[in-house]
């Protein structure tokens, strides 16, 4: 458990750290097309947005239909995005419906059909998922499951704190382990 929680924080470290600069930064030289129905009151908008960086020595890719950048509120407004974040031994992707990074704080929200995922088959699902960078904390109060190779952990309510890199599942907890036999 130990180990998913340090993964799932840096994905989401990552995420906030990469997303904020590079979209700030490109934003001011992209091209930016017409979505005709989108927010009137966004300040910039860019469509089908594809950013690759490499943050202290790992390499990230975020991916979105839409980006919506809003200059008096520091908000930067996600739809449809997956981030891919390649670490020296593990593969991670997250996605989800939609995100929002708040540029000053750090603070990241993906919401609606959220899937995190990791090449070795652990599964993270949940409805949404927040990052507080004051606290380093990764969160939940939806229900979470988390699966690996036929196991099945759900609960209500999922948190990792950076601090102890512990992850805990909260609310009734249910868990089912596949046999060795099983789980091939």
């Amino acid at each position: 458990m130990r180990k998913v929680a340090r993964a799932i924080l840096v994905l989401v470290v990552l995420f906030v750290l990469g997303v904020t600069g590079l979209l700030v930064a490109r934003s001011r030289t992209a091209e930016v097309e017409s979505l005709g129905a989108a927010p009137a009151d966004a300040d910039l908008r860019i469509k089908e947005v594809d950013l690759e960086e490499e943050t202290r020595g790992i390499r990230w890719r975020l991916k979105a239909e839409q980006a919506l950048l809003y200059e008096q509120t520091g908000q930067t407004s996600l739809r449809n995005l997956a981030v891919t974040v390649y670490e020296r031994n593990q593969t991670w992707t997250i996605v989800g419906d939609q995100g929002d990074v708040d540029r000053e704080s750090k603070d990241v929200e993906v919401r609606g059909n959220v899937v995190v995922t990791a090449d070795d088959g652990l599964r993270l699902e949940t409805s949404v998922l927040r990052w507080d960078a004051d606290q380093r904390r990764l969160w939940t109060d939806e229900e979470v499951r988390l699966s690996r190779q036929g196991s099945t952990v759900v609960g209500q309510g999922f948190e990792v704190r950076t601090d102890d890199e512990a992850a805990t599942i909260g609310g009734r907890v249910h868990a089912r382990f596949a046999t060795r036999e099983r789980a091939r």
